[in-house]
């Protein structure tokens, strides 16, 4: 699975280069009047219908041919193959960078609250807990839908509307207490063990304490983590870009060409299903490599 994992992602990050130099299209820009070259005929992009009163037009199936619609056109006239592509750079980006921050911010939080406890662990908890209350799609498409007009300035950047940063930011913040709470809690029991009293007894500091002592402990977890909130990050931000809260057009996301597709399901299945075959594709290589990785980081988990 890890092959398949590396395959989707050097696909996608040669999307410019099969869209210049192997489709020579522009997967942006509307191509309603187009042509194409099928079987060594040039045949219009969007074709008339032949079923019922014959009004209307159909986006070309797919040709199987690399250089020409591989896999079809979408409503638009644009190749799906080539949108496919760079809507993986979109969705592996979003789902990358919200774990990563959705990571650095629970662990921080957590060896906070493990390792001072009290009321500073109390106030911690309780704010994960509220936004562990809500169900986390209510809360992702409530936070989508007040942002996604205005952006958000965080001081040190700005995140315009429309940004792909937007759904970054907050697919990262809302997954925080899923990560932060099981990472307080090995931080609470390493606290009690011998080598971090010794290391008390030794004149530590709590940054010295916290920083040598304990994070080296739960970094393993971490890592382990990444890879599997990747995954949970980019079904997640399938979803809001399908509901048109996530990614923003002229952009493109595995969501939101299942979007696309979504009228056209029953004449060219293949711009909905390419995307959803490539997401669950993705989604179960970075569970099998997360597992591979909790395995080689934790033998005693292996035996279990």
């Amino acid at each position: 699975m890890l092959a398949v994992l590396f395959v989707i992602v050097a696909a996608c990050l040669a999307a410019p280069l099969y869209a210049s130099r192997i489709a020579h299209t522009d997967p942006f820009s509307s191509n309603i009047r187009g042509t194409t070259l099928v079987d060594g005929k040039q045949v219009p992009v969007m074709q008339s219908q032949t079923g019922g009163l014959g009004l209307g037009v159909t986006p070309i199936g797919p040709t199987w041919d690399p250089g020409h619609y591989l896999l079809g056109a979408d409503e638009q006239g644009r190749d799906v193959a080539a949108r496919l592509l760079y809507g993986g750079r979109n969705s592996l980006l979003i789902g990358v960078s919200s774990a990563a921050i959705c990571c650095f911010l629970a662990t921080l939080i957590g060896l906070v609250a493990g390792f001072f406890g009290g009321l500073l662990d109390g106030v911690l908890s309780r704010l994960l807990d509220i936004v562990w209350a809500f169900p986390v799609y209510l809360l992702a498409i409530s936070l989508s839908v007040v942002l996604i007009s205005q952006g958000i300035d965080l001081g040190f950047m700005t995140i315009t509307a429309g940004s792909p940063w937007l759904p970054v930011f907050i697919i990262g913040l809302v997954f925080v207490p899923y990560v932060a709470r099981p990472i307080r809690g090995q931080v609470q029991s390493l606290r009690e063990k011998e080598f971090v009293e010794a290391a008390i007894g030794l004149g530590a500091s709590n940054v010295r304490l916290i920083f040598s002592e304990v994070l080296p402990n739960v970094v393993t977890s971490v890592i382990v983590f990444l890879p599997l909130m990747v995954a949970v990050n980019m079904l997640t931000e399938s979803a809001l870009s399908f509901l048109s809260i996530g990614v923003q057009p002229p952009d493109a996301s595995w969501g939101t060409i299942i979007l696309d597709g979504q009228q056209l399901i029953y004449t060219r299945p293949w711009v909905a299903i390419a995307p959803g075959v490539a997401i669950a594709l993705t989604v179960l290589a970075l569970n099998v490599f997360g597992d591979g990785v909790r395995d080689a980081l934790d033998p005693r988990a292996k035996l279990r």
